[in-house]
């Protein structure tokens, strides 16, 4: 008995591990869908909404505060109503149709095999815990990231992040 619960385990184990990869795998191949709706069920808008808004309040708040100056008022009413202004803004810009955009322009310039697919353009894959996993498409200049959170749906995409390092 313990033998069979120590293979059950073991088979959990690696299906969990493996789940993010064919997560990766089905994404790749509805990619090609025309319909942007297709990678509905892969993505999470409000996810990456999010954290594109949170890179806009960074760089806001790193223009507007000046070490050891006084703060003025009027920069900091300026940096509320662009904060505002971009949360609207990444709603009608941030949509499916600019993820499954995303998604195949960095394929695209992540690899030379045509016709394009997301797994060819693949140089690294891994868990960075055990609810979040990290792919990284092409390199340098080039390079794509993508960060995948599990959800109750399954594994997501919760960030998608281009030219800088992780």
């Amino acid at each position: 008995m313990a033998r069979f619960i120590a293979f059950l385990l073991a088979f959990v184990l690696a299906a969990f591990a493996a789940w993010p990869y064919y997560t990766l795998y089905r994404l790749d191949t509805v990619l090609s869908e025309p319909d942007p709706a297709a990678i509905a069920s892969f993505v999470d808008l409000t996810a990456i909404r999010h954290a594109y808004q949170e890179r806009l309040g960074d760089g806001l708040d790193r223009a507007v505060s000046r070490p050891g100056a006084e703060p003025e008022p009027i920069l900091d009413w300026l940096a509320q109503g662009l904060r505002g202004l971009g949360v609207a803004a990444l709603e009608r810009v941030v949509t499916l149709e600019w993820v499954r955009d995303q998604l195949r322009s960095a394929a695209t310039a992540a690899t030379d095999k045509r016709p394009t697919y997301l797994l060819a353009g693949v140089t690294s894959a891994r868990f960075q815990s055990w609810d979040r996993f990290l792919v990284r498409l092409g390199q340098g200049s080039a390079e794509t990231r993508l960060t995948f959170g599990l959800t109750e749906a399954g594994w997501r995409i919760s960030a998608l992040d281009q030219g800088e390092r992780w």
